[in-house]
């Protein structure tokens, strides 16, 4: 992708996206906290943070331009197609931030820009 593209968004997360994050975060905690988790997400406000600021805070690899989810959503966005808000936690007692649900979709925009905004949905895993 040598063309810089800016990024549609959908006004909110699709279903299917808070399904993936709960069964993510069930390997990550006991199921009830996941269900939690994911309740306070729904709820929570769209909130604006660079790619390559939550890129550093998951402490995530890039993807290689090989990756199949990642060439999807890469043509996604060279065809204009609104992305869904990627869905994050904030680990407070581990200081990183867990991408419960989006990390194809940071990925690839990164790629495109790394100082592209990127809409998420953002909480915070109080213990």
């Amino acid at each position: 992708m040598s063309k810089k593209y800016s990024i549609n968004w959908l006004s909110t997360s699709k279903e299917g996206n808070y399904k993936a994050a709960q069964n993510y975060l069930s390997l990550l905690y006991p199921e009830e906290k996941a269900f939690d988790l994911v309740t306070k997400l729904r709820n929570a406000p769209i909130q604006e943070f660079q790619a390559k600021d939550i890129l550093r805070a998951s402490g995530l690899p890039l993807l290689d331009n090989t990756n199949k989810q990642v060439v999807k959503d890469t043509e996604k966005i060279e065809n204009g197609i609104p992305l869904s808000p990627i869905l994050l936690i904030r680990d407070v007692f581990h200081g990183k931030t867990i991408v419960a649900d989006g990390f194809h979709r940071l990925v690839s925009i990164y790629k495109n820009n790394e100082c592209t905004i990127i809409n998420a949905k953002i909480i915070s895993d109080e213990k």
